[in-house]
């Protein structure tokens, strides 16, 4: 078992597990959330944009049942020959609340995973609804009005989102400010 990965790798795993479109972006977003965070608080930022891009390895496979959510990211994992504690322990806890079986986050990179990739979301609800559909010109306080809105992408774990600012030396606007900037580049993949 090998207990690193190497990003032409993990794009391999990638392309072969995840065929979705909407599955597809959301998981690039979320690397590319990580990346940048991880430059922030001075990480791997490899090891953190893989841990992002195959957080949802299995959501094809889930087909919208979430019982084996995570544990079969990690089962994916395992077959392939990977055993990644820290980032099987990341993709686990960021489904913290689905059962009482799962990890809670502890680490800088749990609380990361799990805020950046439910950002997502929101972001997307809230540029889909903008005119021209564009990323270019998204603040962060649209964004912040939208979380309070518990109606709008109602499927966002807001908590999440929050916890990011309460477990790191990040304020929530500056979170969602590199969620956005981030995002950017790859603008043109994801269609905003």
């Amino acid at each position: 078992m090998k207990d690193t990965i190497q990003y032409n790798e993990a794009l391999t795993l990638f392309n072969r597990y995840l065929k979705t479109d909407s599955l597809r972006k959301h998981s690039r977003e979320t690397e590319v959330i990580m990346r940048h965070l991880a430059r922030h608080f001075q990480e791997d930022e490899d090891f953190w944009g893989i841990t992002g891009l195959l957080h949802d390895l299995d959501m094809d496979e889930c087909q919208g049942d979430y019982t084996h959510h995570g544990y079969k990211t990690l089962e994916i994992l395992q077959q392939e020959g990977y055993n990644i504690e820290s980032m099987f322990h990341a993709i686990l806890s960021h489904t913290e609340g689905l059962d009482d079986t799962r990890p809670k986050r502890e680490t800088l990179l749990d609380y990361c995973l799990a805020g950046a990739e439910n950002l997502t979301g929101i972001i997307t609800a809230y540029v889909l609804l903008r005119p021209g559909g564009k990323l270019e010109g998204t603040k962060p306080k649209s964004i912040i009005k939208k979380l309070k809105d518990k109606s709008f992408a109602a499927s966002v774990n807001r908590e999440f989102i929050a916890d990011v600012s309460r477990h790191t030396s990040l304020e929530e606007a500056d979170f969602i400010q590199r969620a956005i900037d981030a995002m950017i580049t790859i603008a043109d993949e994801i269609g905003m």
